[in-house]
């Protein structure tokens, strides 16, 4: 069963609007938001040290369950017509299990 792990770009309602999508697919029945296990440490030689993490979008991790690789693909295909609509930016990281 394919596992798809994206990493959405955007909004509160722009990922909204990708979880709704993803729940209203046929056969994926389990789409979950899950937190960011990497603490983002700010490094204090960089340019950016001190400054404020609400100056862009939120980072968002989805993971999807999908039933057989065709299903993946066509939530694939969905996800980025969405997303080029919202003119969001989403990575996919794709695992077999």
């Amino acid at each position: 069963m394919p596992l798809l792990r994206l990493r959405v770009t955007g909004s509160e309602d722009d990922v909204r609007a990708i979880g709704n999508l993803l729940t209203s697919l046929d056969g994926i029945e389990h789409v979950e938001e899950v937190g960011d296990l990497m603490p983002h440490m700010d490094d204090f030689d960089s340019s950016s040290a001190g400054l404020s993490d609400t100056s862009g979008p939120d980072m968002h991790e989805i993971e999807i369950d999908a039933p057989n690789p065709s299903t993946a693909h066509k939530v694939r295909e969905a996800v980025e017509a969405l997303a080029f609509e919202l003119d969001v930016l989403v990575e996919f990281e794709e695992e077999d299990e």
